[in-house]
């Protein structure tokens, strides 16, 4: 993985958890940031570090435009759209380096 590449990711606390949404240049860098509480916010605030689903795209504008669509969508859909890739929630923290 190119340490410079736009992702959308999801993180939770827990499975089933309330997943948080986000979007970046540099996935290694950002949920280290998560992780380490550096990020102020929802993250910091509920101990969301569990980097639980991630998308690699080539350009920024396509992974803005999904995040909002992720973010539009119901809780269930993105339940389904975390389970659908990853059904044990497991912590993905080690297959983005």
């Amino acid at each position: 993985m190119r340490t410079k590449q736009p992702a959308v990711y999801i993180l939770a606390s827990k499975h089933n958890s309330t997943p948080y949404t986000g979007v970046t240049s540099n996935l290694i860098e950002r949920v280290y940031q998560h992780k380490n509480d550096l990020a102020e916010g929802f993250t910091k605030r509920y101990e969301v570090h569990q980097l639980v689903w991630f998308e690699l795209h080539e350009e920024m504008i396509p992974a803005i435009t999904r995040e909002r669509q992720i973010k539009k969508s119901s809780r269930e859909w993105k339940l389904e759209l975390i389970e659908d890739a990853n059904p044990k929630w497991n912590d993905l923290w080690g297959e983005i380096f």
